[in-house]
């Protein structure tokens, strides 16, 4: 089975780190930027540094854009430019659309407009950090939706020795357990009678609202 294809539009910070990321994963990438320097300075990561604008259609489709089978427009804060860019690589037909959204609005632009995928990078880092800030347990914070999103928790010394039927977290807090990792094993569909021990891994999903709940519960 070929491996996928992707291109990424836009080499700023976001652009650049996914650009590296997929080359380091060993997919075949191509890097387009309207600025020269930054594809030379992504030109020895990836397989493909092109410099060319990506609001001309023309330029896009004699890259061969559309035999790409995934392409993300990160375009930093040129607005125009990306919702422009989306709009022509959905008429051109690429088969998956992954955009960079600077806010709610320009997001719903891009929803209406065909992007498959929607991301905001500097809110979702955000939530990140102020999730790290207010529960020191919290590792990872990862939305799936407007009102689900993902944690990983350190267990903390309240919920140590205790098993998951204990700590009853699905009637409390309407969180479901989906993990427990321990170093380097995971225990997918944990059992309520698994016990908790000091430096386990909780994986835990549920709305936004309850994980909020769940974490001032258990604030160390």
């Amino acid at each position: 089975m070929a491996k996928k294809q992707y291109a990424v539009i836009g080499m700023g910070r976001f652009g650049f780190s996914v650009a590296n990321a997929l080359s380091e994963m060993g997919f075949d990438v191509l890097a387009i930027d309207s600025d020269e320097q930054r594809t030379q300075a992504v030109s020895n990561i990836v397989t493909h540094a092109v410099s060319a604008d990506s609001t001309d259609e023309e330029a896009l489709r004699a890259l061969g854009i559309r035999n790409f089978d995934v392409v993300v427009v990160a375009i930093g804060e040129d607005i125009q430019s990306s919702i422009l860019t989306t709009l022509i690589l959905k008429d051109i037909g690429v088969g998956t659309i992954i955009v960079k959204a600077q806010n709610e609005l320009h997001g719903k632009v891009l929803n209406k407009i065909g992007a498959d995928k929607v991301i905001y990078p500097e809110r979702d880092m955000g939530m990140r950090v102020a999730h790290h800030l207010t529960s020191p347990n919290i590792l990872d914070y990862i939305e799936i939706s407007d009102d689900y999103s993902i944690v990983e928790m350190k267990a903390s010394q309240d919920m140590v020795g205790k098993n998951l039927k204990e700590l009853d977290v699905r009637a409390r807090f309407g969180c479901n357990v989906m993990a427990i990792k321990r170093g380097n094993k995971m225990n997918i569909s944990p059992y309520a009678d698994d016990r908790l021990e000091d430096g386990d891994i909780l994986v835990i999903v549920g709305e936004k609202r309850d994980l909020t709940k769940l974490e001032l519960a258990y604030p160390k």
